[in-house]
């Protein structure tokens, strides 16, 4: 009899290990005898280091050569963090699972400040999301918005060794590998509305896979699975990646979804922001109206702005 195994395929990040870890774990529980294999793949964004995300300009910068690892054969399904998966998938792959969702906010992390309100002026917060310069540039302007690249470690070292004052990260990535003691501060959705499908974790499979699908089908959490259907179609219908002044966040009450979402400025002038409500069934049209009544307020002008200024 031949021994059951998947290979999961992540990029080498020690968040990413986790969150490949976390997967296995759950295929384990549910098939003890399942042989599950880790598989690096380095992906654009772990090798160009030395240029803003913006300037890049590719929306797979993070997943693109772990889908081909997919579709050639080489892994049997691939760990994401949802935020950094496209809208669509290549032809031939879908969304297997989504998990359910830790923490979505961002978070303050500084050796020295116990808040954004706490740093003085012209103090350098290291971030390398345009949604988060945004944002923040908005409501603290006496502050300095500075680039910052590399793994979560990286950005820490970085920060301890006093290149930036504070970093702006995901409370979800530093709860996941343990870091809750460098949380400062967690920053409310009204100063900085988090990332599409921020502290989410999807799976990635051929859709022809049946064995691979029935596995993963159910990790799915229907509650997070909703919320981030929502706030997708907004992205998707905003043509936006993960590297343009969006950002969106949905939460649920029972069987209604309310879907915030904006869209801002770099230099924190304009913040256009929509809420709307319906019912769950209804994720991904609620994404598309909150998109509409966006772009009613005149994001799409706001957003070529963005992408001429950063050469996107």
């Amino acid at each position: 009899m031949t021994e059951a195994r998947i290979r999961l395929g992540t990029r080498g990040s020690a968040l990413a290990l986790w969150q490949t870890a976390h997967v296995g774990a759950l295929l384990r529980a549910a098939d003890p005898a399942l042989r599950i294999e880790t598989v690096v793949i380095k992906t654009a964004g772990d090798k160009i280091l030395d240029v803003p995300l913006a300037r890049i300009g590719d929306r797979g910068l993070f997943v693109k050569e772990i889908e081909e690892a997919l579709l050639d054969g080489r892994i049997d399904a691939a760990v994401h963090s949802l935020k950094d998966l496209p809208t669509s998938q290549p032809v031939g792959l879908l969304v297997g699972a989504v998990l359910a969702r830790a923490d979505a906010r961002d978070c303050l992390v500084s050796t020295a400040h116990a808040s954004l309100a706490a740093l003085p002026a012209g103090a350098v917060v290291g971030t390398s999301s345009l949604r988060r310069r945004a944002q923040l540039q908005a409501h603290h302007p006496r502050l300095r918005f500075e680039d910052v690249r590399g793994n979560l470690q990286t950005r820490l070292a970085k920060l301890d060794a006093g290149q930036y004052d504070a970093l702006v990260l995901a409370v979800a990535g530093l709860e996941r590998l343990g870091l809750h003691e460098r949380i400062r501060e967690r920053l409310a959705p009204e100063v900085s509305l988090p990332a599409v499908g921020q502290g989410a974790l999807a799976v990635e499979c051929r859709a022809d896979d049946r064995a691979t699908l029935a596995r993963l089908l159910p990790l799915t959490d229907g509650p997070t699975l909703a919320a981030v259907t929502a706030e997708r179609a907004l992205l998707a219908a905003m043509e936006g990646g993960c590297q343009v002044p969006i950002g969106a966040h949905a939460t649920l009450a029972g069987e209604r979804l309310t879907l915030t979402a904006m869209v801002g400025s770099l230099d924190g002038s304009t913040l256009l922001q929509v809420r709307v409500e319906g019912a769950t069934s209804e994720a991904a049209s609620l994404g598309l109206e909150a998109a509409r009544a966006l772009h009613d307020q005149g994001a799409a002008a706001v957003l070529d702005e963005v992408r001429r200024a950063e050469g996107a």
